[in-house]
């Protein structure tokens, strides 16, 4: 399969992404990041290079589509900020039911061939870290 082209227009990103992520190519999905990009794992947890091209990949090794509806785009320059909500949901590997969903606050850069892409991809969006136990 073919990597997904970057979009001209920074509010087609999520879709773009999507389409690419419900082929399950992790190299589909990798052309749509930054080579530096950043993957909020959890609240609180930010992966690079392996470590987040990992992360998508444990999410494409579900099987399972998502669905990313935009809220928001704003941009400034070569910057965009993208929120939307999306959702994974169906039988996972082990046949037990699986849903993951949220709304995520994504930073996009435009690269100099005028197609945009992820720099941050921040899934738990403005999720809180989980509180610690007493002290």
């Amino acid at each position: 399969m073919a990597p997904a082209t970057p979009p001209t227009d920074p509010a087609r990103l999520p879709a773009v992404f999507a389409e690419a992520f419900n082929t399950g190519d992790p190299a589909a999905v990798e052309a749509l990041f930054e080579p530096g990009a950043a993957f909020v794992d959890r609240p609180g947890t930010v992966l690079t290079g392996d470590d987040r091209r990992a992360a998508v990949a444990r999410f494409l090794a579900l099987g399972l589509p998502i669905r990313i509806e935009l809220r928001h785009c704003y941009t400034s320059g070569d910057l965009a900020l993208l929120i939307g909500d999306y959702l994974i949901e169906g039988e996972g590997p082990d046949g037990g039911p699986i849903r993951s969903e949220g709304t995520a606050t994504d930073v996009a850069r435009r690269g100099a061939d005028g197609r945009w892409r992820y720099a941050i991809d921040n899934p738990p969006g403005t999720d809180r870290l989980p509180e610690e136990g007493p002290q």
